[in-house]
């Protein structure tokens, strides 16, 4: 007997086993776009609220789930035809749910917002009048909107799915939307032409649902108790702040999981970034780079384990520099666009920022209608640029391009120029230190910043940035980065406790980097001259020769080194010369840009050094050669003994000029990035915006630089005579 019981039981024991695995599995069903609730991501994941708290949910309770996405009108029927368990799909409580679905505790209360085009605002309900407003099907915007169409005059046209409305909207089908306003506004943040410019309505809070009367009842008890658990520790905010975050804030999610670590190739990578974006990149008045750039390349090297040196000359500087191999990477404040995905291959974006406009505070311009025949300055090559370039001919606008910000915001105060465009976070930094400017209008998202690298290198770079991102936001050391800079428009990570509005405090705070600068500048001067000299010498003689292939030479030298602007043969060497290179050789041969700015000054001197001693030797009368060579003297101890002496004479002074000229020079080779005085000038203005007091300051070192040099070589020329 006893056997046989035993021989049922172990029957019995896979069946009751499978029917307690099958209970354990919850089904549970979503829509199917519904962001920032339930979306597919480009990796093909669904993500979101609803997404990750009914993960965080089954972690605490224990669950097993079975996620699937057949849309909201779908997974409704799902759960009432008993072919799912439950339904998580951005779902808001009403009395009529309530008497099919069981919703006990909401996790998210919502609004309702009017959405139109950028273009084509409306401020409120009567402007309505007359005009079709969009909605998706069965929802709370619908509900609401039934309740005010009489009122306001205006009919209402219903789509299936937030895309298809939208579309609607842009291909105007439609004249405004309404949605939830999470839903608008992650949109807005994702590029999408739309605008809020009202309220939003409250119409209730979204729950997880189960069939009413249903054995499944009790996850609703277990989903509330793990809801309170997550309301305690904050996790369910977290949730919710990362995806709805404040768009001149934004974090974009990450789709690299935490957690992960890539095998670095180099022994050091290089990688260069701007070298004035406060609050991304930025010298602090201990004259160290900081900004959230810097913290952020420092922080997922540690984290990653591999070793950087980071370069800081300039935006446009440092984009050829990674193009040219010079560098590994760039990490700039560099938002993502289709153009640049041809040329580099980019992280996931670390920020979501607008580029806003600025105006004097003096300024009567509050929008842009406004700007009608007005000039508005932008810096070149930045999404701010490619927007007031899209929107220029619908305003009106003249537009004048800068280099760098402090120019641009000099240009403001001066009235040479009426407004500014730049990052919201670069325009505020720049009105906490003091500049008298505020924005009339709301920001405009401009797409995602990221981190790059050339297409088709350094593909491990891209891997390790991304991981140690996802390393970072996980441990919450990302967040803390952005807030050590963007928490409060003081909050820029400078130490200075020196006044730096007067010509004192400038210098007793930037002495040491204007000292350094200086030394680069007379080193980059010193060097290139004392080369060019050498090679002028040269080809003059060679251009006095009588030999006629040298003169040619001579002549094909000077026209074309003359022929050429300094900056332009400056960017030839450093980032020209590279790239040809590499597409004969395969092999990246970069140059270092003090060895790059030497070699063009040196070329650029002796190119006019060289006709310095033409010019000196055919002074020397022709009479004195003919009869030296008529006494048996060669040509070469000629020049030597006879013309040369007279020559050197009455080349000098011109000698003493040119080196006055390269001296000045050196401040046009800035534009590879090499850090000389000007630049310094221009590093420093841009943290503290005193451009007036720290062009005085320069102008007054390279008088007294050159002043003394010049005095110098006159006391040699009376010698020499």
């Amino acid at each position: 007997m006893k056997k046989k019981i035993l021989a049922c039981l172990l029957i019995l024991f896979p069946i009751f086993s499978l029917g307690m695995a099958k209970a354990d599995t919850v089904k549970i069903v979503s829509d199917t776009a519904y962001a920032p609730f339930e979306f597919k991501d480009s990796d093909q994941t669904y993500k979101g609220i609803d997404v990750d708290i009914i993960n965080k949910v089954a972690e605490i309770k224990g669950w097993n789930i079975q996620m699937s996405y057949p849309g909201f009108d779908a997974a409704v029927n799902a759960v009432q035809s008993g072919q799912a368990d439950a339904i998580m799909a951005g779902m808001t409580k009403t009395k009529e749910r309530e008497n099919v679905f069981t919703m006990y505790d909401t996790y998210y209360d919502t609004k309702v917002v009017i959405a139109t085009t950028k273009a084509n605002k409306i401020t409120k309900y009567e402007e309505l009048s007359g005009k079709t407003v969009g909605v998706k099907n069965g929802t709370a915007a619908q509900r609401f909107l039934e309740s005010i169409k009489d009122k306001y005059g205006f009919s209402i046209k219903t789509f299936d799915t937030g895309d298809l409305m939208n579309n609607s909207l842009s291909a105007g089908a439609v004249n405004a939307i309404m949605n939830d306003k999470p839903v608008i506004q992650y949109a807005i943040n994702q590029g999408q032409d739309l605008s809020i410019n009202m309220d939003g309505e409250g119409v209730g809070s979204f729950a997880f649902g189960v069939k009413k009367g249903s054995k499944y009842e009790r996850l609703v008890t277990e989903f509330n108790e793990a809801l309170a658990q997550m309301k305690k520790d904050g996790s369910l905010e977290q949730i919710i702040q990362k995806w709805t975050a404040s768009k001149t804030t934004a974090t974009p999610t990450t789709t690299t999981a935490a957690g992960q670590k890539a095998t670095p190739v180099k022994s050091k990578y290089i990688i260069a970034s701007d070298s004035s974006f406060a609050p991304f990149v930025f010298q602090n008045s201990s004259n160290q780079y900081t900004g959230i750039d810097m913290d952020l390349i420092k922080a997922i090297a540690k984290d990653q384990g591999f070793e950087i040196e980071i370069t800081n000359p300039g935006f446009d500087a440092a984009i050829s520099a990674v193009q040219a191999g010079q560098a590994d990477g760039i990490i700039a404040g560099m938002s993502v666009t289709d153009a640049r995905k041809e040329t580099f291959d980019f992280s996931e974006s670390y920020y979501t920022a607008n580029t806003i406009l600025g105006v004097k505070e003096s300024s009567t311009i509050a929008s842009y209608e406004d700007l009608k025949d007005k000039t508005v300055g932008v810096k070149n090559g930045t999404a701010s640029q490619t927007f007031l370039t899209k929107n220029q001919n619908k305003y009106g606008y003249k537009i004048k391009t800068f280099a760098d910000g402090a120019s641009m915001y000099d240009s403001l105060n001066t009235g040479s120029i009426d407004a500014v465009m730049d990052d919201e976070p670069v325009l505020k930094y720049s009105i906490s230190q003091g500049q008298k400017l505020k924005t009339p209008i709301a920001g405009t998202p401009i797409g995602e910043t990221a981190f790059a690298v050339k297409k088709g290198t350094n593909p491990e770079l891209i891997q390790m940035f991304n991981n140690g991102l996802a390393n970072l936001k996980a441990n919450g050391e990302f967040q803390k980065i952005l807030d050590k800079y963007l928490a409060s428009e003081t909050s820029t990570g400078s130490t200075s406790t020196v006044d730096e509005t007067t010509i004192w405090g400038l210098l007793q705070n930037n002495y040491k980097q204007l000292l350094s600068g200086l030394g680069i500048t007379l080193a980059l001067a010193l060097i290139s001259f004392a080369i060019a000299i050498v090679i002028g010498i040269i080809f003059g003689m060679f251009s006095v020769s009588p030999y006629k292939s040298l003169r040619l030479i001579s002549e094909i030298f000077v026209d074309v080194i003359r022929g050429i602007p300094l900056m332009i043969l400056a960017a030839f060497i450093f980032w020209g010369i590279p790239n040809f290179i590499e597409s004969i050789t395969g092999h990246q041969s970069p140059i270092n840009d003090f060895v790059a700015g030497t070699i063009a000054l040196s070329l650029n001197a002796a190119a006019y050094i060289a006709e310095i001693v033409r010019g000196g030797i055919q002074a020397v009368p022709v009479g004195q050669m003919e009869a030296s060579r008529s006494l048996g003297i060669s040509y070469g101890k000629t020049m030597r003994k006879i013309i040369l002496p007279q020559a050197t004479k009455l080349m000098l002074p011109n000698f003493v000029n040119q080196f006055v000229i390269a001296l000045k020079d050196t401040t046009i080779v800035s534009a590879i990035g090499l850090v000389e005085l000007f630049q310094t000038g221009k590093i420093i203005i841009a943290r503290n915006y005193q451009s007036f007091k720290m062009y005085a300051i320069l102008a007054i070192f390279y008088l007294v630089i050159i002043t003394l040099l010049t005095r110098l070589a006159k006391r040699l020329e009376k010698r020499i005579r």
